[in-house]
């Protein structure tokens, strides 16, 4: 570990993942089509079913790796679940949810510094989800009981549970090559989730 002397003029991590993942977090969302005119519910069910596909190994990828710091309430975070809540309001069965293709192509989660530069990530998905959800309810008629949930997984929590989550990050005494982890496995993260998207024809 670095001396906290050697990191008195480093970015903190916070400042370090919003720097190192801007340009990411623009592209992605330039090719989500959620705002897409040609956007409808056979597609939106595909993005939902893609999205599924790499929630599900991810957050178990994380959540079995015990790598996570101490102070992450994980099961308040959990959205799979959720996912599989949306994917049967669609009309999929168990059985159909349990063949969907998952993402192998995961970033690395062996080090605590990366588990939370992938849960910068995740976390901060969960931002946008009130705009989505109000434009899915306008679009396709689609709201948090019959398909939606997952776009506004927090709901009026969205705001305090990312306060509580950047209050988590702050307290992780990450020297400066771990925090260069954090950035790396968050920028993989934006990239296996775009690749794999990709891969699964749901993006513009």
């Amino acid at each position: 570990m670095h001396s906290q002397a050697h990191d008195v003029d480093a970015p903190s991590l916070l400042e370090a993942l919003r720097a190192g993942t801007a340009l990411l977090h623009v592209v992605l969302e330039k090719r989500l089509p959620f705002f897409s005119e040609r956007l409808d519910a056979h597609w939106y069910e595909r993005l939902l079913r893609a999205y599924y596909g790499f929630y599900r190994p991810m957050e178990a990828a994380l959540y079995d790796s015990d790598l996570i710091p101490d102070g992450f309430d994980q099961a308040m975070r959990v959205k799979t679940p959720t996912l599989v809540s949306d994917l049967h309001a669609l009309g999929l069965s168990d059985a159909t949810i349990h063949t969907l293709p998952p993402c192998t192509d995961l970033p690395r989660l062996d080090t605590p510094a990366a588990c939370l530069g992938a849960l910068y990530v995740l976390e901060g998905a969960t931002l946008g989800g009130q705009v989505l959800r109000r434009e899915m309810a306008q679009r396709l008629g689609l709201d948090a009981d019959n398909g939606a949930a997952f776009l506004d997984v927090y709901g009026a929590e969205t705001g305090r549970r990312w306060t509580d989550f950047l209050d988590f990050l702050g307290r992780q005494p990450l020297d400066t090559p771990a925090r260069q982890r954090a950035v790396d496995a968050a920028r993989s993260t934006f990239s296996c989730f775009e690749q794999w998207l990709d891969s699964q024809e749901v993006l513009l």
